[in-house]
């Protein structure tokens, strides 16, 4: 079932539709710091509605991204309203040679510029480990384990299923050496869209990829990728990224295949 914007799960624990925010009282038709208390929470767009990397790679720490939200009274043109208005470029899904289905680019994209929200069902861990669990190594897993880690060293956990209900992000492949890279953006409350952004400049009929593991544009040390055990390496799966760094397997996190 195609759908643009994440959704409750199968256990209910999470609904990412839930407004928790408070709106900004800002009257100017689009927002601007430090008036506005949405953009000083955080990062913030440029005026070509680009995200700032420079700013994000040279902090030991990347700033949050909170857009403007529903109960805001700033208008719906404001430039910080970027990944809640959905996907605005010409994407393609294809069949690829060796990967199964994938993602190009119909038009160019920018560094910086938004591509699309990796949306499904918003799980709990007891529920996102009881599906992991339930599959075999042939069966092919959507499920993403996004991990925040915080100043004060709490981690923040977002799961999200696309297999059921998802939308294009779900066919994007993964890249050794990608051109997209995942930001957590929180719209209505602390339950974040899952955005990818250009990471470079991409030609049209490029295709889009971007780091399972959570390496690309972070910390080292910050994925829970490991070398897995011997009997864990029949449910690893080959990647076919063909870049110069290839690692030869898609990346492992063994986290929600053991028992909590």
């Amino acid at each position: 079932q195609y759908s643009p914007d994440s959704v409750a799960g199968a256990d209910g624990e999470i609904d990412p539709t839930e407004i928790t925010f408070l709106g900004c009282s800002c009257r100017s038709s689009s927002c601007v710091a430090p008036e506005c208390p949405c953009l000083c929470r955080g990062e913030n767009y440029s005026s070509s509605l680009c995200l700032r990397l420079a700013e994000q790679q040279e902090q030991h720490f990347s700033r949050p991204v909170f857009e403007c939200n529903s109960l805001c009274q700033c208008g719906d043109g404001c430039q910080n309203r970027l990944v809640q208005r959905g996907l605005q470029l010409r994407l393609q899904v294809f069949r690829t040679e060796r990967k199964g289905w994938g993602v190009r680019a119909l038009e160019p994209i920018p560094r910086g510029r938004f591509v699309c929200e990796y949306a499904g069902e918003v799980l709990g861990f007891a529920e996102a480990h009881r599906r992991i669990r339930a599959q075999t190594a042939q069966d092919p897993n959507y499920i993403i384990a996004v991990r925040e880690h915080l100043h004060d060293g709490r981690v923040m956990e977002t799961f999200v299923d696309p297999t059921r209900i998802g939308n294009v992000g779900r066919f994007l492949n993964h890249s050794c050496e990608p051109n997209l890279f995942m930001v957590p953006v929180r719209v209505d409350s602390m339950v974040p869209k899952l955005a990818l952004f250009a990471a470079a400049d991409i030609s049209a009929g490029e295709e889009l990829s971007y780091d399972y593991s959570g390496r690309f544009h972070n910390l080292p040390g910050t994925s829970r990728e490991h070398k897995p055990l011997e009997e864990e390496n029949s449910l690893r799966k080959p990647c076919y990224c063909g870049s110069r760094t290839c690692a030869s397997f898609l990346p492992w996190d063994s986290s929600l295949f053991s028992t909590p």
